[in-house]
């Protein structure tokens, strides 16, 4: 079992094989597919369209911890577990998505671009997003030092990092966060209650090496799981979450 869960008011395992060329599967191949993965998770049974057309199958909202969804669209399969109690369970439903994907939806390897395990935590805050991001992770920077004197308001600190965990550049890791605060509650003062996400992604592409998509899968789960626990949980999910309980 794993706590990220506990970490956040909200917490997700999204992945995500995007591909090259254009998905046009059929009525019949795609409820196919669907039923594959439902005959394994039996709670899987509502389908739905969204407007730009892609498909999902989902659980009931009503499911809880554990929640799972599938979405296809032209571009990409992408599936995601909400509070997931631990990884298990993740790379279970990865390992019928991905596995089954092949046959019925008509993919080979030369489909494939790359492929992503993220991790994504949210933190409820009634507050100015960026300025609470500058004042908790960069007290000491110069470049908010520069901007921030005379009692100027930060309007833009939302921090993208990737790093290459290869010589090849092969894996690589990437740590976001996104706030959601518009200069109107900033110049009214008057803020909603919204989350500021942290994401945590690993990513891999096909070129690099042959992707086997189960194992890849499994791997990117394990980086993201070694990386979240040892490092951005404690210097940047843990500090920003303290910072909002102390209502800073």
């Amino acid at each position: 079992m794993w706590s990220f869960h506990t970490l956040a008011d909200g917490f997700c395992v999204h992945s995500r094989l995007y591909l090259k060329l254009e998905l046009e599967p059929s009525r019949e191949s795609i409820t196919q597919y669907f039923d594959q993965i439902r005959r394994a998770f039996p709670s899987l049974r509502q389908i739905r369209r969204r407007e730009d057309g892609a498909l999902l199958l989902e659980e009931d909202e009503r499911a809880g911890a554990g929640r799972r969804s599938v979405r296809v669209d032209a571009s990409s399969i992408r599936f995601s577990v909400h509070d997931a109690p631990d990884a298990a369970g993740v790379a279970a439903f990865a390992e019928r998505v991905l596995a089954t994907a092949p046959a019925f939806l008509t993919l080979c390897e030369l489909d494939y671009d790359y492929q992503e395990v993220s991790f994504a935590f949210d933190l409820e805050y009634r507050g100015n997003h960026d300025q609470l991001v500058a004042t908790t992770l960069f007290p000491d920077s110069p470049i908010v030092t520069a901007l921030g004197d005379g009692g100027a308001r930060v309007i833009d600190c939302q921090p993208f990092v990737g790093v290459a965990l290869g010589d090849e550049c092969e894996t690589q890791m990437f740590v976001e966060i996104k706030g959601r605060t518009s200069i109107f509650e900033v110049r009214t003062g008057e803020y909603e209650t919204t989350p500021l996400s942290v994401y945590v992604t690993a990513r891999r592409y096909r070129e690099a090496q042959t992707l086997d998509l189960v194992k890849t899968h499994r791997e990117l789960l394990r980086f993201v799981e070694r990386y979240t626990a040892d490092r951005v949980a404690p210097l940047v999910v843990q500090p920003l979450a303290a910072a909002i309980a102390s209502g800073r």
